[in-house]
């Protein structure tokens, strides 16, 4: 066979001028590219699985044995060019890009990283855990109890009973029996509601054990208010103590030696004849004025004193509802708002900005 029958035939022209074509769209595309993944969808548009240029080997089979090899190379020399130009555009896009980066603002990598921002520990959530802490190391232990509770808990057994004008005081929240779960089945047939104080925990610890009692009980409460300086929800810290001849003058050196903890050694205390239900006799605890000292201020109303909890004996019915004898032991009750307490420590005159989760509020404590 002569050398003239072994070289492949030419192709025909509108097969050149597809090639071309092809070739044209595949550099124009590329060279059109602006960004790294502008430029992966050109190479996949011609050189991809299903690209243009994929797609002439599979014609190969297809055509007249004279043309194939002729075709091949051609196609292959497509290929090579394509491969080639995609591989200096994308060169040219990496180089610019450093080019911007370098041209940009320096930074100096000598400086210290930045520092994650971390949280810290809400004012409310501070006061809290200091008062807990004050009652601890005087002897008293934490005892907790549900916030939804039983209208006998929190009421009738504190010796308030439904016609009583008490509870007008502390209007609340009250729970629609089909709205409990399985899980409370115990108030099956009872009034339930989110208690107004922490009183019902005193009930529940009496109830489960015999005297002595040495408890104080913190936590959410929930009462039908709300205004600058009282909020639907807030937190209470109630204390108890119950032994054998327990004094009024027992509780009153118990609070005057929290207030001192808290407020500082040379705060003095007052007390007043008040009204309780579940105490008798009943008082007002007013402190010297945390921001005057005593002189009269603004704070104080000019009367150099603060009103901050209320306490007392504890009343022979309370006893009676939890089956102690009134005749044998004694004991005082006190109570006090933590946000109360907290907004005198921080000099904070709306009590609802401790709930408001504003950052900026929360950052100056």
């Amino acid at each position: 066979m002569s050398k003239q029958e072994n070289s492949p035939a030419a192709l025909p022209d509108e097969v050149v001028q597809e090639l071309d074509a092809i070739a044209q769209s595949a550099t124009h595309a590329i060279d059109e590219a602006q960004d790294a993944s502008a430029l992966e969808a050109a190479r996949v548009l011609t050189l991809g699985m299903k690209g243009s240029v994929t797609r002439l080997f599979e014609r190969i089979p297809t055509l007249d044995k004279s043309l194939r090899r002729a075709f091949g190379q051609r196609a292959n020399a497509l290929r090579a060019q394509i491969e080639a130009h995609h591989a200096a555009r994308k060169s040219a896009l990496e180089r610019e890009a450093l080019e911007r980066e370098l041209s940009g603002p320096k930074i100096d990598v000598t400086l210290p990283g930045r520092r994650a921002a971390l949280g810290h520990r809400h004012p409310v959530s501070r006061t809290l855990d200091d008062i807990a802490a004050i009652f601890l190391k005087l002897g008293f232990d934490i005892a907790e109890g549900p916030e939804v509770e039983l209208d006998d808990y929190n009421f009738e057994a504190l010796n308030i009973p439904a016609d009583h004008p008490a509870r007008d005081m502390q209007d609340t929240f009250w729970i629609a029996p089909q709205s409990l779960g399985a899980d409370e089945a115990a108030l099956a047939g009872k009034t339930a509601i989110l208690r107004t104080h922490t009183s019902p925990v005193q009930i529940r610890t009496m109830l489960s054990q015999p005297p002595p009692v040495r408890i104080i009980a913190p936590g959410k409460v929930y009462r039908c208010d709300s205004d600058v300086t009282h909020t639907p929800m807030f937190h209470q810290v109630e204390g108890l103590l119950v032994d054998r001849g327990v004094t009024f003058a027992e509780l009153k050196g118990t609070l005057d030696a929290f207030v001192q903890a808290l407020f500082g050694s040379a705060t003095r205390t007052r007390f007043r004849p008040s009204y309780f239900p579940f105490t008798e006799p009943s008082a007002e605890i007013d402190i010297s004025c945390v921001h005057c000292g005593g002189a009269g201020c603004r704070i104080c109303k000019q009367t150099g004193w603060l009103e901050i909890l209320g306490a007392g004996m504890v009343h022979p019915n309370v006893f009676r509802a939890v089956n102690y004898d009134p005749g044998e032991v004694s004991g005082f009750a006190f109570g006090l708002g933590v946000e109360r307490i907290a907004m005198l420590r921080y000099g904070v005159d709306d009590l609802r900005s401790f709930f408001e989760n504003d950052a900026r509020f929360l950052e100056q404590f």
